[in-house]
């Protein structure tokens, strides 16, 4: 059993575990986005007694903070215990796109000129990493909600305002890649 579960799923298996999460959801009435619960963690410890934004009641958002928290263990466990320790597999392609602007196929899940602690503590690698996260964060609050959000959720849940940003994302991944990856590496 425990090797079926390590050896790589095919991609639609994601697919429709997505599906039944958010038909759950859906019955429910709930609506999915992880970036929700910075929110309901920042008023959960006492910040709408100083800013009104969260100021509500966190505790109606409490099934979103375990999912959190079952993302946070479920990755931990599938990590460390179900991991096949390969390397992701990219294409071809990818890895000569990559090696072009100086950043090696990764050996385990990133790559390590990106993303590892010799990376963080230089200034690039410090400054690509604080700016990707206050673009992340102030694109998420700009934009009512996180890619998964927008994306899964709010697209099924026929949103008009979801779909324009889901589109918006798409342009910033674009843009991201054919413009300021090449300037920055």
């Amino acid at each position: 059993m425990l090797e079926f579960i390590r050896q790589p799923w095919p991609w639609y298996t994601s697919g429709a575990v997505i599906a039944f999460v958010m038909v759950l959801l859906l019955f429910f009435g709930k609506s999915f986005g992880f970036s929700s619960n910075l929110r309901t963690i920042c008023s959960a410890c006492g910040a709408g007694r100083h800013v009104r934004f969260f100021d509500y009641d966190w505790r109606s958002q409490r099934w979103n903070l375990l999912f959190l928290a079952g993302a946070i263990v479920g990755g931990f466990i599938s990590s460390e215990f179900l991991s096949s320790g390969e390397a992701v597999q990219i294409s071809k392609a990818t890895i000569e796109d990559l090696s072009t602007l100086g950043i090696s196929a990764p050996n385990g899940i990133q790559p390590a000129e990106i993303f590892s602690l010799e990376a963080l503590f230089t200034v690039k690698g410090f400054l690509v990493l604080l700016l990707g996260g206050f673009a992340i964060g102030f694109g998420a609050r700009y934009a009512g909600g996180c890619t998964s959000g927008h994306a899964i959720s709010g697209i099924s849940n026929l949103q008009l305002p979801s779909l324009i940003a889901v589109i918006g994302f798409f342009i910033g991944g674009l843009i991201t890649t054919f413009i300021l990856l090449p300037l920055l590496f």
